[in-house]
């Protein structure tokens, strides 16, 4: 980013700004936190070990600090058991669980952001999240963690499809991009953080206090909401254009012009007190106009099989769907979910070592990216990551197969980072971009539902698969050709199907037509 635009991103931000997304973020932070939380302790929770050396180290130190209260630990943890005994299949099942809920989350979601607002539906995933940890926690069973996963899942699902839309709807129009990217940037925090727990946590039950910590996250969103307001661009077309314009104004600074992001809302939305106030007496009653119109229609809100039935939406929602199915299908959650027990005899090194620096490496790579949207536009990030994705994929298939155990890990690290050039943050972006306010929340609805279905697909059946190819064919590694396979399909989809929407005003701008009127 230049001298000259890294002022004007400056001059943009205001401290509340960053307040705003902070604790907006901390949902898809929980989403991150919950999709890798049985990841490093997954040997122990289906006891197959009791302790990690590593754990077992610390759970003596620990020992020591801890000595005076010994004793009531002892009492509390009896009534739970150290372990829950569960084959690959059923452990699947639990993981594969969350992702379940997410599509219900997903697909819940937008009608409620669109009617009720963005705000009430972020406070009902604080709520999901807070109860799904409980119940995670404090889960005996095969049933009750597959219970708490649906219910964290939930949450997880709505977050994902509300806060983009919440960010883009009070970032900054020229950072939308790198605004945007705060989703997978705080997502990422969530991984690093879960697979940083496990790898000290990862022993007899103490790893019931990685998913307690959910409780404690769940809880700082809930409280932190209290501060955050609606969207100004949902209260412009639902409600009150004077209190939308107040409400950006304290969010882009006291002396900030919003006159240019304002222009298109029209008064149509105002209160009927407002509209008193907002007339010229002299001139009697305004006429309508194109922006009053297009304000209008932005107060309807289609429902998903409305969109799908307009020839105007089809296009925008089959290149968002397919992006976000892309996302998940060039493999990156084989790694994340499935990293500690895939790589445990391939590599090296610690396994369970390795996934926090693959944690961290996505996380680093996703915020020094963030500006590249932005700056490289939206569709060549999607081709490089793609690309990227695909032959590292390849690279570690054959890597694998050969066991070129140094190069394995190395590959591995570059999966994950060209990742997070494109396919990490880009699909939570494009949603808002290609279709107009009217149509955005059962379109990201959609988009996230095809992302769980896929992600549901990729959880429960790639250990299945793997474990298949490596038994039909000897050796291991076979699984990632297919991701190799998909990665070629899903490039040539977003070639094809996908435009450009770096630097255009709005969904028609995008797509080459002129604003509908009626």
């Amino acid at each position: 980013m230049s001298s000259s635009g890294l002022r004007q991103c400056i001059r943009d931000v205001s401290p509340y700004l960053i307040l705003l997304v902070a604790i907006s973020t901390l949902g898809p932070l929980q989403f991150g936190f919950h999709l890798a939380e049985l990841n490093a302790p997954q040997d122990v929770i289906s006891c197959r070990f009791k302790a990690q050396s590593v754990s077992s180290r610390l759970s003596s130190a620990l020992s020591l600090v801890t000595s005076s209260s010994s004793s009531k630990e002892a009492a509390a943890s009896s009534a739970l058991p150290d372990c829950i005994p569960m084959e690959d299949a059923q452990f699947a099942v639990v993981s594969s669980m969350f992702t379940l809920g997410g599509l219900v989350g997903a697909l819940g979601s937008g009608p409620i952001a669109s009617s009720k607002g963005r705000l009430l539906a972020m406070r009902l995933t604080s709520l999901f999240y807070i109860v799904g940890s409980i119940i995670e926690t404090l889960g005996a069973s095969i049933a009750m963690m597959a219970i708490g996963r649906v219910f964290s899942g939930v949450g997880a699902g709505a977050a994902t499809v509300i806060v983009p839309i919440y960010i883009s709807e009070v970032a900054p129009p020229r950072e939308r991009g790198t605004f945007g990217a705060m989703t997978q940037v705080s997502i990422n925090v969530g991984i690093l953080a879960t697979q940083t727990m496990g790898y000290f946590l990862s022993y007899g039950s103490a790893w019931r206090w990685i998913l307690a910590a959910g409780i404690i996250i769940g809880a700082v969103q809930g409280f932190g909401l209290l501060l955050v307001p609606e969207s100004p661009a949902w209260l412009a077309a639902n409600k009150s254009v004077t209190q939308a314009k107040r409400i950006l104004q304290r969010i882009r600074g006291r002396h900030a012009d919003i006159g240019e992001e304002t222009a298109t809302w029209g008064d149509s939305a105002a209160l009927p007190e407002e509209e008193g106030l907002l007339d010229d007496p002299g001139t009697g009653p305004r006429r309508g106009s194109t922006g009053s119109k297009a304000s209008a229609k932005s107060n309807v809100h289609l429902g998903f099989l409305e969109v799908v039935k307009d020839p105007l939406y089809r296009p925008a929602l089959v290149a968002a769907v397919g992006v976000m199915c892309a996302q998940q299908l060039c493999g990156i959650n084989s790694i994340i979910m499935y990293s500690v027990s895939l790589l445990r005899d391939l590599l090296p090194m610690n396994s369970a070592l390795l996934t926090i620096m693959i944690s961290a490496i996505n996380l680093f790579t996703t915020i020094a990216c963030s500006p590249l949207p932005d700056k490289l536009g939206r569709k060549t990030c999607l081709l490089v990551s793609i690309f990227g994705q695909g032959a590292s994929a390849l690279a570690l298939a054959l890597s694998i197969l050969f066991e070129a155990k140094i190069l394995s890990a190395v590959t591995v690290l570059f999966f994950v980072a060209f990742f997070a050039v494109g396919l990490g943050p880009v699909p939570f972006i494009l949603a808002s971009e290609l279709v107009g306010q009217e149509a955005v929340g059962a379109t990201q609805s959609a988009c996230l539902g095809a992302n769980y279905i896929a992600t549901f697909l990729v959880a429960q059946f790639f250990p299945i698969i793997n474990v298949a190819l490596n038994e039909r064919f000897g050796g291991a590694g076979w699984v990632y050709f297919i991701f190799t396979a998909l990665a070629v399909l899903c490039g040539l989809f977003v070639f094809w199907r996908v435009p450009e929407t770096k630097g255009k005003k709005d969904a028609d701008e995008v797509w080459g037509r002129t604003r509908r009127l009626d």
